[in-house]
């Protein structure tokens, strides 16, 4: 789950990591009445949506009036604003944060992520702050510092100590305040169970003070059970519908942008799918993992999601059975047929338990659109052949 640039601000200063001041505003008129608030002569209004790159979109614009504070909330709110992360459909702006002017010296980059191949989080720093991290880690890659830290050990002073030296932090006192917030940062990563927090840039002020100019945090879903505060932040507008629809069904969906719609149970089943299909020639719709509890209404309901992409010309099923039998996958098949018209060829590949009995179902329904296949290789080709001749 992501949250919002304000909400993670607000998490921020309960753990004490400094941020400039700011309040979201919904319309114009609350945006002046927040600038107002905050009192200055210099203001920033910085559109809230779930996606990096804002201000290179235009949803971040610097005010010098109370009435350019107005003009350009009335400008970002209500766009649709396309980043490099939102896709080329954008995403449509609801709120704006009205945030105080700072006394911008230098820009820096951290933040906290998990390396999944040293199984421990990893601290990463670099000097090009404002900077797209992806961008200065393939021109650059010597500017990102890297730090592991180990869980059982935690955050130490020879970890802060290895970050203000490869920053070329040289001044004691900053140095320590650098330490501090990144001892801070740490600590929330690990007490909210997130997956990855950045902070770019953050900035150093004229007074050697470091402040967190912009924030980005995701949690891990399956531990937002310990966390009500963090999950009562969802915004479901941010949100995709249909993979939002998906999960209240067990089903786990992430839309793409192919024309073969794909219905696999296990991740990795469903990853080496899709990359069959791209080896034959085609191109995925969708990752789609019906899970290890799927019975014949899940399955139907996995049709209906797919079949709400209008580009999706042909579905390839592909099921070993362990947990998950063959035959109630057919069933679902069979009912998703019913509840759903199901326009499109659908290619069955069933294998593993209770398959023979899947077979049978499958062939006494008599259902004209429904192709079998022998294996996975068997079943891309014929989902690629089907796709291209709809």
């Amino acid at each position: 789950m992501n949250i919002h640039e304000y909400q993670a601000k607000q998490i921020f200063a309960k753990y004490g990591v400094p941020t400039p001041r700011g309040i979201v505003a919904n319309t114009p008129s609350q945006a002046v009445k927040n600038a107002h608030e905050l009192g200055g002569n210099i203001w920033v209004v910085k559109a809230q949506i779930h996606a990096g790159g804002r201000g290179l979109g235009g949803g971040v614009k610097l005010a010098k009036s109370i009435e350019e504070v107005e003009s350009l909330a009335s400008e970002i709110l209500g766009m649709t604003l396309v980043t490099h992360q939102t896709g080329p459909e954008g995403k449509l702006v609801h709120k704006v944060y009205i945030e105080e002017g700072a006394d911008i010296k230098d820009e820096l980059y951290l933040g906290v992520v998990l390396d999944r191949a040293k199984e421990m989080p990893v601290i990463i720093a670099s000097t090009e702050g404002g900077m797209a991290i992806e961008d200065v880690a393939r021109d650059t890659p010597e500017k990102i510092i890297k730090i592991s830290v180990d869980p059982t050990i935690g955050f130490s002073g020879f970890h802060g100590r290895e970050l203000v030296f490869g920053l070329g932090i040289t001044d004691s006192n900053e140095q320590k305040k650098f330490i501090s917030l990144a001892s801070k940062l740490y600590q929330l990563y690990m007490e909210t169970d997130a997956e990855i927090i950045e902070i770019n840039p953050l900035i150093k002020t004229g007074s050697g003070d470091f402040l967190a100019l912009d924030g980005k945090m995701g949690f891990d879903d399956s531990a937002l059970y310990r966390h009500q505060d963090i999950e009562d932040m969802r915004d479901i507008s941010e949100e995709d519908p249909d993979e939002r629809e998906a999960s209240q069904y067990g089903l786990s969906y992430v839309s793409l942008d192919g024309e073969i719609g794909c219905m696999v149970n296990g991740a990795g089943l469903a990853m080496g799918t899709m990359d069959t299909i791209n080896y034959m020639g085609g191109t995925p719709a969708n990752f789609l993992d019906v899970g290890g509890k799927a019975n014949a209404q899940t399955v139907a309901k996995g049709f209906e999601i797919i079949l709400k992409n209008p580009n999706v010309k042909a579905i390839f099923v592909n099921i070993f059975g362990g947990i998950v039998r063959c035959d109630r996958i057919a069933e679902g098949i069979l009912e998703a047929t019913k509840i759903v018209n199901v326009d499109v060829p659908v290619v069955v590949r069933l294998d593993g338990t209770n398959a023979p009995e899947a077979a049978e179902i499958l062939k006494n329904a008599n259902i004209k659109n429904i192709i079998t296949a022998t294996d996975l290789a068997d079943g891309a080709a014929k989902a690629v052949k089907a796709a291209s001749e709809a």
